[in-house]
C-alpha cells in the first residue's frame, strides 16, 4: 500500500489546527464563547507541553496533563499534539489512535479539528498497517468507514458560513478520501464499492494516475469482470504516467490477451496502441470502444469451420470490422487439406512461393488468372527464425502451437509449375487486404500430386 499512497502532502496544517488564541471563537458560527472553560493551571500545563521541543519529552508531558486533568475541555487540542508528535516519532498506529480519539469527541471538538484529524488518519493509515498485522482486515474496514466519514465532515466544513477552504483544496481532499475508501474496499474485495469510490475520486482529481490504475484493477475484479472498462482505466493510468508504467502496460497487454485469446499473440499490439491513444483523450470509455472476447472469437470459429478456408477468404476479402474479427479468430490456424491452381512460381534460394488461386468449385479454379494465396514451401532447411508462423495464444480449435514448427524440406515441389493443381496443409500467417493475398507458411505439399521423375527416352540404334 505504501507504494500506491496518493502523492499528496499531509494536510494537518492547511486544514486548520486552531491556535489557543482562537479557541473562544466557534468554528461553525464564529460567535464568541462566554469565557474560557479551563483553569489557569490547565492552561499553563498545556502551553508547557506545547512548547516542548523534544518529541519524547512532549509525549511524557501530555501524559502528565491527561493524568492530572482527565476531563479538561482542552482535550481536543491535547489529542492534536499527541497525533502530530507520534507522527514525528514514526509511531503511526498511536498517531492514528489519537486522531480517532479526537474525532470520537464529536461535538465536544470543533469541526475544523475533527476534519483535520480525520484527513490525517486517512492519509497515515498506509504507513501504520500492513497485511502482516493480524487485525488488518478489521483495520481496513475502519479505514474505509473513516474515509467516507471524512468526506461527510469535509462537506460540512466547506458548507460552514465562515469556511475559508478553497475549492481546489476541497476537491483535492475529497479525491484523497474517496481514493482511500476505494483502496480499502479493493483489499476487502468489495470491488463494486471500490469502483464507486474510485470514480468519485477521479471526479475530483481526473489526473490521478494511481487512482485510475486502482479503478482498472477493481473493474477487472468484479464478478463478472467489466473488462473493457478495466482496460480503459489501466490504459489511462499509463497515459498519466503511473509509477512503473511499463509494468502496468505489460500487465494490460497480458490481460487483453487473456480476455480476447486471438489466434496470434502479436495481434493485440495494435489494439493496445489504439487503446492508449484513445484513453489519453477521454477519462471514460465511450460506448463505441470494444474488442471481441474469447467467446466471440470461438463462436466465429465454430460457425466458420476452420477446414473451410473459402469461408475465411470470403470474410477477409470483404474487409471492414468483420474481416478484422475473422483474422483475430483465424490467424495462425492450421489447415489439413487445401487445394488450388498454381498461377505463378517464384523461386528463391531455399524456398519457392507458389502463387495459387483457390475457390469453391473446380470450374472457378480452372478459370482463374490471378492468385489469392501465397504458399511458401521450403526446398531446403530454413535458417533459424526464418519460418514466419506467428506465436499462438493457445489451443483454440485448430490454432497453431506456440512451439517452433519442424520443417521437412520438399525439393521435389520444384517439379510443379504454372497451371498445375496443388494440394497442401499449412498455417495461415498473414494477409494483404488489397489486392487480396493470403500468406501461408509451415506448408507440406501432398507428395501424391508432385510429378514423378520421367525416365529419358532411349536413343534409336545407329545404322551401320
Amino acid at each position: 500500500m505504501r507504494k500506491y499512497l496518493n502523492g499528496i502532502a499531509l494536510a494537518v496544517a492547511a486544514l486548520c489546527v486552531v491556535p489557543v488564541a482562537a479557541w473562544s471563537v466557534s468554528a461553525q458560527g464564529g460567535a464568541p464563547a462566554k469565557g474560557p472553560s479551563y483553569t489557569m493551571p490547565e492552561y499553563n500545563q498545556f502551553t508547557a507541553c506545547q512548547a516542548e521541543k523534544d518529541a519524547a519529552s512532549k509525549v511524557k508531558c501530555l501524559d502528565g496533563f491527561v493524568s492530572q486533568f482527565p476531563n479538561s475541555t482542552l482535550m481536543q487540542y491535547v489529542d492534536v499534539i499527541y497525533y502530530q508528535t507520534y507522527y514525528q516519532l514514526k509511531d503511526f498506529k498511536k498517531a492514528i489512535d489519537y486522531a480517532d480519539k479526537l474525532v470520537a469527541l464529536g461535538d465536544k471538538a470543533d469541526l475544523a479539528s475533527r476534519v483535520s484529524a480525520m484527513e490525517f488518519r486517512v492519509q497515515v493509515f498506509p504507513y501504520a498497517y500492513t497485511t502482516k498485522d493480524p487485525d488488518y482486515q478489521t483495520q481496513l474496514t475502519k479505514q474505509r468507514d473513516s474515509a467516507l466519514e471524512a468526506v461527510k465532515l469535509l462537506q460540512q466544513y466547506k458548507a460552514a458560513p465562515n469556511s475559508k477552504l478553497a475549492d481546489a483544496d476541497y476537491k483535492k481532499y475529497l479525491a484523497v478520501d474517496y481514493a482511500a475508501a476505494g483502496n480499502a474496499d479493493l483489499q476487502l474485495k468489495d470491488n463494486a464499492d471500490a469502483v464507486t469510490a474510485f470514480k468519485s475520486a477521479l471526479d475530483n482529481n481526473p489526473s490521478d494516475a494511481l487512482t485510475e490504475y486502482h479503478l482498472g484493477l477493481a473493474y477487472l475484479a468484479l464478478t463478472p469482470p467489466q473488462s473493457l472498462d478495466g482496460f480503459w482505466a489501466l490504459a489511462r493510468s499509463v497515459d498519466l504516467k503511473v509509477p512503473d508504467a511499463d509494468k502496468v502496460k505489460d500487465y494490460l497487454r497480458r490481460a487483453m490477451l487473456a480476455y480476447e485469446q486471438p489466434g496470434c499473440v502479436p495481434q493485440v499490439d495494435p489494439q493496445l496502441t489504439d487503446l492508449l491513444q484513445m484513453a489519453a483523450n477521454s477519462p471514460t470509455r465511450p460506448a463505441t470502444y470494444t474488442i471481441p472476447s474469447a467467446d466471440d472469437l470461438n463462436k466465429l470459429r465454430q460457425s466458420n469451420d476452420t477446414s473451410n478456408i473459402i469461408a475465411v477468404i470470403n470474410s477477409l476479402s470483404a474487409g471492414g470490422d468483420n474481416a478484422k474479427m475473422t483474422w483475430l479468430a483465424f490467424c495462425g490456424a492450421e489447415y489439413p487439406e487445401v487445394v488450388g491452381k498454381i498461377i505463378d512460381v517464384q523461386k528463391s534460394d531455399n524456398y519457392v512461393d507458389f502463387m495459387v488461386f483457390t475457390g469453391a468449385t473446380s470450374q472457378e479454379m480452372q478459370a482463374a488468372t490471378m492468385p489469392n494465396m501465397d504458399v511458401k514451401v521450403w526446398t531446403s532447411s530454413p535458417p533459424p527464425g526464418a519460418v514466419s508462423t506467428p506465436p499462438a495464444t493457445g489451443d483454440a480449435g485448430t490454432q497453431g502451437a506456440s512451439a517452433a514448427p519442424q520443417i521437412t524440406p520438399q525439393p521435389d515441389v520444384l517439379k510443379l509449375g504454372k497451371d498445375d493443381a496443388i494440394r497442401f496443409s499449412g498455417t495461415v500467417v498473414s494477409y494483404d487486404p488489397s489486392p487480396f493475398m493470403l500468406h501461408w507458411d509451415n506448408v507440406k505439399v501432398d507428395p501424391s500430386i508432385i510429378p514423378q521423375k520421367v525416365a529419358p527416352a532411349k536413343r534409336p540404334a545407329r545404322r551401320r
